[in-house]
């Protein structure tokens, strides 16, 4: 299976109103970064252990971290959780950053230093949301 079907399998795996809302978020992501690598994560580690949700990734970033070494990983992600759905923000040094900017907009949301997470999409102001994976993506290649 190759990353698309993985990620329409597990969007497709999700109840109704989750479904409907990730399927909207995943148009919403991909008009806001047409041509970006797709990535999907199923949350196993090597050993085959679940180690967190399933996630989708959008575009493309080099991490690298105190030893020296360098990672290829996604700027923006999407996962259902057991509330409802979680978009990360990848990249942004920061940490104050998403809260100070869109916490007291974004609507009926957490955000934390690289988490936006939500019940349902008409729970959210959505320009605000587009505005961070807006602000993410951009700044996770200048950082």
């Amino acid at each position: 299976m190759n990353i698309q079907e993985q990620i329409n399998a597990y969007i497709d795996s999700q109840a109704e109103a989750k479904r409907s809302d990730m399927q909207a978020l995943h148009g919403i992501i991909l008009k806001l970064m047409p041509g970006c690598q797709l990535w999907f994560l199923n949350g196993k580690n090597s050993e085959d252990k679940v180690v967190s949700n399933p996630n989708i990734g959008y575009g493309l970033q080099t991490i690298q971290y105190a030893d020296g070494t360098t990672k290829a990983f996604y700027q923006i992600g999407m996962s259902a959780n057991t509330t409802g759905i979680s978009v990360y923000i990848l990249g942004i040094k920061d940490k104050a950053y998403l809260i100070e900017t869109y916490g007291k907009t974004i609507g009926k949301a957490s955000v934390s230093g690289y988490c936006i997470k939500f019940k349902k999409l008409k729970d959210i102001n959505l320009n605000v949301l587009e505005a961070a994976i807006q602000y993410g993506q951009k700044a996770s290649l200048q950082e």
